[in-house]
């Protein structure tokens, strides 16, 4: 068992460090208008980008394995989000800070995550091209459901999703990745030369939407009402969540006789959670001032998933070769 998976992920840390940093120089006066521009223009971007890369022969590949794909979306989208209900009927009123809720409730609607989920299905000797096929169904099914449940899980809490965020998803997110799927035959390609550096791309498109998201929070005065009682709970669940949806996938993997390559697909396609995603999508639903401590709880989750899995998929890649 390597003791580098005990290590934080430098994304995780530089998203950290994005938040010191608007701690200590946020955002503010006359610089906030441009910079917004600046920050929703790399968003489409990134949007557009992704679905330039999203190869669609792997998607239609996929779905010939329609049972496990179903099962996976089933788990993100539906046992996920009824499992918020529950968290948000028996914690309601315990946080001194109703966001940090809000934040929990936003994070089981969030789809699964494509990087880290294929690359521990890969470490863990499992099916790979099926990971890249559900792991990417699940993001693309969440750019159109995840507001939809965002909505309706966040009305039982008395919070309400404008309009003006439908329409900032359809503009800024939608609308970019369907030009991307369609340039996809001629910048297909290119995209896949360029992995790497369309992959650190990304991840400053998100620690610019988190520096700006804090930033917002840190001139509203929002940080000032936390308390450290709400983010040790808020951990707390995070970290129980994870444990009973991925021990009850490999049981229930075990039980409707999926192969261990496919348990693999299905233990980490179907815990995992989506951090840029996440973060992406808060922009727009909610407004800048809260949606800084919403993301908190994706942020935990996800630390909390990157060490869990590094862990579990070691202990697949030591299973005897068939």
């Amino acid at each position: 068992m390597r003791l580098s998976a005990l290590k934080f992920d430098p994304y995780v840390l530089a998203i950290l460090a994005a938040v010191g940093v608007a701690a200590l120089f946020p955002v503010h006066g006359a610089a906030v208008a441009p910079f917004g521009l600046f920050t929703k223009a790399t968003i489409a971007i990134l949007f557009f980008l992704y679905g330039a890369r999203l190869a669609r022969e792997a998607v239609i590949a996929g779905l010939l394995h329609w049972r496990l794909h179903v099962f996976v979306l089933s788990v993100t989208f539906v046992v996920y989000p009824l499992i918020g209900l529950g968290i948000g009927a028996v914690f309601d009123g315990l946080f001194a800070y109703g966001l940090m809720l809000t934040g929990v409730l936003y994070l089981t609607c969030l789809p699964s995550t494509i990087q880290s989920s294929v690359a521990f299905v890969a470490t863990a000797r499992g099916a790979v091209a099926t990971a890249v096929c559900t792991a990417s169904a699940s993001q693309l099914v969440g750019v159109f459901i995840t507001p939809l449940l965002v909505g309706l899980l966040l009305r039982t809490q008395g919070v309400q999703v404008p309009l003006s965020a439908i329409e900032g998803i359809i503009l800024q997110v939608l609308a970019p990745f369907i030009v991307g799927q369609i340039v996809h035959p001629w910048m297909g390609a290119w995209a896949a030369k360029n992995r790497f550096v369309l992959s650190l791309f990304d991840r400053g498109v998100i620690i610019l939407m988190v520096y700006s998201a804090f930033s917002a929070a840190v001139v509203a005065g929002v940080w000032k009402q936390i308390t450290w009682a709400d983010i040790g709970i808020t951990a707390a669940i995070c970290a129980v969540l994870l444990a009973v949806i991925l021990t009850s996938l490999i049981l229930l993997a075990r039980a409707f006789k999926f192969s261990v390559e496919d348990e693999t697909v299905i233990a980490f396609c179907g815990s995992q959670k989506g951090l840029t995603i996440g973060i992406a999508l808060a922009g727009f639903l909610f407004p800048p001032a809260e949606a800084g401590l919403i993301v908190l709880p994706v942020m935990i989750y996800h630390q909390f998933q990157l060490i869990s899995c590094a862990f579990l998929a070691q202990r697949y890649a030591r299973r005897p070769a068939n």
